[in-house]
């Protein structure tokens, strides 16, 4: 038995979202990239990229994993790239997607062998949370004018437009893509691609797959581009747990159980967002406020109902702990970070890495 806490992939429940990926690819003729900054553990990529055309990234070190790990096609993308970065982005990449028209014109030679794009900003999002929101006021976030755009059309051929976030609504998908198409239209004409971005959530239950990928067919279509998304969470949705351990219970006008785990070590996105994690089954008569073992006073997975009274000892498992988890841990405390675990399609358990007392040292000085 592996010792927790341990972030455990499910290779079987990461293939039915690549199926679904593989039916939108199908059904649409668009293009799917794994988007980095929400899921880079390179060790499954070996299924992945059976099913998906390459990555996208945000930074020189995630371009540089997709290119070295991943292959295929190799989108860079980052808000602002340093002189001293450029080069070596440029090596790794496919696509390179300025952020702004400055960088573009900045960067026109350094650029110039490999196919260019830049981002639009159409000015609507689906996200609920400002901290997440590109269409925020005064947002950094790509180019919003499209007399700005006009002048560098000659120096790209293509688009990133990424403006939903954790968005399952269909009818919410297609209206902001009419409006990008109404805001955009004399651009997207001239362009050959257009990405359309991550954040839309067409893994999940009941998703109207079949009319998400007719939407993308007539979008590429009426413009004549090759379309790209850039799944993330919708490539990982369900497919991984964090596994912890009961250390301690105690009461204090609540039942109170502290796991060998943090959120904000481990699921941080649970603390940005002041989001409880997802267990499963939820349900019994005994409910305990389930805490981490950091000196955080907020540190708190949510609170859940077991059939049983927990003792020390016993193992949870956080649902969905795949996304925005591993690419975001830390060190805060010198709290143990999880082990990463794989169950294989056959049912076998492998353990792909652990980590030390030395790997927290040596991120220190």
């Amino acid at each position: 038995m592996i010792q927790t806490p341990y972030y455990l992939i499910d290779k079987s429940k990461l293939l039915q979202n690549m199926e679904k990926i593989a039916m939108l690819r199908e059904q649409s003729g668009a293009k799917a990239l794994l988007a980095l900054k929400c899921f880079a553990t390179w060790s499954v990529f070996d299924l992945m990229r059976d099913y998906m055309d390459g990555t996208t990234s945000s930074s020189l070190n995630e371009v540089r994993l997709g290119r070295e790990r991943f292959g295929k096609e190799t989108h860079a993308y980052s808000v602002a790239y340093a002189d001293h970065e450029i080069d070596e982005v440029v090596s790794h990449a496919d696509k390179i997607i300025f952020n702004t028209a400055g960088q573009l014109t900045r960067f026109a030679d350094q650029s110039a062998g490999i196919t260019r794009g830049l981002r639009l900003n159409p000015g609507v999002s689906s996200s609920s949370f400002d901290l997440a929101d590109p269409a925020r006021p005064f947002s950094r976030l790509g180019e919003w004018d499209v007399a700005k755009v006009e002048p560098v059309m000659d120096m790209i051929s293509g688009f990133m437009i990424h403006n939903n976030c954790e968005n399952g609504d269909f009818a919410l998908f297609d209206r902001m893509l009419g409006e990008i198409e109404e805001k955009f239209g004399t651009l997207l004409k001239k362009a050959e691609w257009v990405s359309l971005g991550g954040g839309i959530h067409f893994t999940g239950p009941d998703y109207p797959l079949e009319r998400l990928a007719e939407r993308l067919k007539r979008f590429s279509g009426e413009f004549g581009v090759q379309v790209y998304l850039e799944p993330g969470e919708a490539s990982i949705t369900k497919s991984t747990t964090l596994e912890v351990s009961v250390l301690d219970t105690l009461y204090n006008g609540k039942n109170l159980a502290i796991v060998d785990s943090s959120i904000e070590a481990h699921m941080l996105d649970l603390l940005i967002y002041r989001e409880n994690a997802r267990m499963a089954p939820n349900d019994g008569e005994h409910r305990y406020m389930i805490c981490g073992k950091s000196c955080l006073a907020g540190d708190i997975f949510g609170e859940f109902n077991f059939d049983h009274e927990l003792k020390v000892g016993d193992r949870i498992s956080i649902q969905d702990a795949a996304g925005y988890t591993m690419v975001k841990k830390n060190w805060f405390n010198g709290v143990k970070m999880p082990a990463i675990a794989i169950r294989e399609l056959d049912g076998s358990l492998r353990t792909v890495r652990e980590f030390s007392y030395t790997d927290y040292e040596q991120s220190l000085s």
